[in-house]
Formats: C-alpha cells, structure tokens, sequence
C-alpha cells in the first residue's frame, strides 16, 4: 500500500503547478494531504481566478470535477493538531509546489508558524522526502543560503525551471515537465514527458 504524500501551497507564483500536481496524484489514487496557506489561496485567486475557502475547503473550488478527489485530506493551516504535524503520521515524501522564500526561510531555520511549515521540519527530523519548489527569480544570498541550508537538512531544492527537450508544444507541457519532475522525487511513476534520450 503507498504511503500518503503531503502537498503545501503557498504564495510563490505557479500555483498552475500544484493544481496539475494534486490532479497528477489523485489520478493515480495517491492518498493526498493537502493544506493552503493564505498567501498561497491568494495567488490561487490572482493566477487561476479559483476562489478556495481555507475555513470550508471544497476540492470543486481547486480541481476539475473530473480529477477524484475521495482520497485527497484537507486541513487548515493552523490546524496543529492534523496527523502531518506529528512524525507518527508516516508518509511517502511532502511537497511544498509553489514554496515561497517565507516558507523556505522558515523550513530551513526551523522556525515553522503554521501546519505547512511544522509538517516540512517533521520531514526533515523524520528523515523523510521533502521537496521545496522555489520559483522566484532571481535570487537573494539569504534565499540562496536558505536553500542550502535545507538541502543540508535533507531536503531537495527542485526550481521550477522547466526544461525544453521534450517536444514542448503548449505551455501545458512546460508544467508538465516540472511536475514529473516532483513525482520522480517521490517515486510515482508517469507517462507526463518524453524523457532524455526517449524516441
């Protein structure tokens, strides 16, 4: 049986990227953890004009309603007391798709406020997957020495930098690329891109 996998979203631009991601997931019948930070509900607003309530999340605000979503949790972001802020919770990996330099200021100093930062440090002390995808650019020196301070806690710092050598054709394959990427990460396993050296 997989083990669940724990989605982040907050306010770094791409949300387009998280969507795809927890479609991705869903699709192939991961158990979901999802939480939404307020940043990251307005940049959802502002990029995909998708208005989500934090307080009364309903999955038909953020996915198609042809992407399952019986497998996908939802808890607030101040919600402490949800399983992912407890290392006894055992998952397969968490993503934090966008990863604002907030979230990852306060992931790689252990400084976690919120339900989303708190379940990245259990990552971390647990030993477990912990993707951060920044996509800001460019880059301050204190966001860079964040992100090596968090790959040296174990973390995978994966930019969403798509790549272009794998017949892109629409700016839906350019998401797509970063998202196989994530789930490469995480070892599950699609058909999203051409890879390197694939006919």
């Amino acid at each position: 049986m997989n083990l669940p996998i724990v989605v982040g979203i907050t306010g770094a631009s791409g949300a387009v990227y998280a969507v795809r991601l927890l479609e991705v997931l869903l699709g192939e019948g991961c158990d979901v953890h999802l939480a939404i930070s307020p940043s990251g509900k307005t940049v959802i607003a502002q990029e995909l004009r998708r208005n989500v309530d934090l307080n009364h999340f309903a999955p038909e605000t953020l996915l198609d309603s042809s992407v399952p979503t019986a497998s996908l949790h939802y808890h607030h972001f101040t919600d402490f007391m949800a399983p992912i802020a407890s290392g006894s919770f055992v998952t397969g990996g968490m993503v934090i798709c966008p990863c604002s330099g907030t979230t990852l200021s306060s992931v790689a100093h252990a400084a976690g406020s919120n339900l989303i930062q708190r379940a990245a440090e259990v990552h971390l002390k647990e030993r477990r997957k912990l993707v951060l995808v920044p996509r800001e650019t460019p880059l301050s020196l204190p966001q860079i020495d964040s992100m090596k301070l968090a790959t040296e806690a174990g973390a995978i710092v994966l930019p969403a930098t798509p790549g272009w050598y794998h017949g892109v054709h629409s700016v839906s394959d350019l998401v797509d690329f970063v998202v196989c990427r994530i789930l490469d990460q995480l070892g599950v396993r699609t058909n999203l891109m051409r890879r390197w050296g694939e006919p």
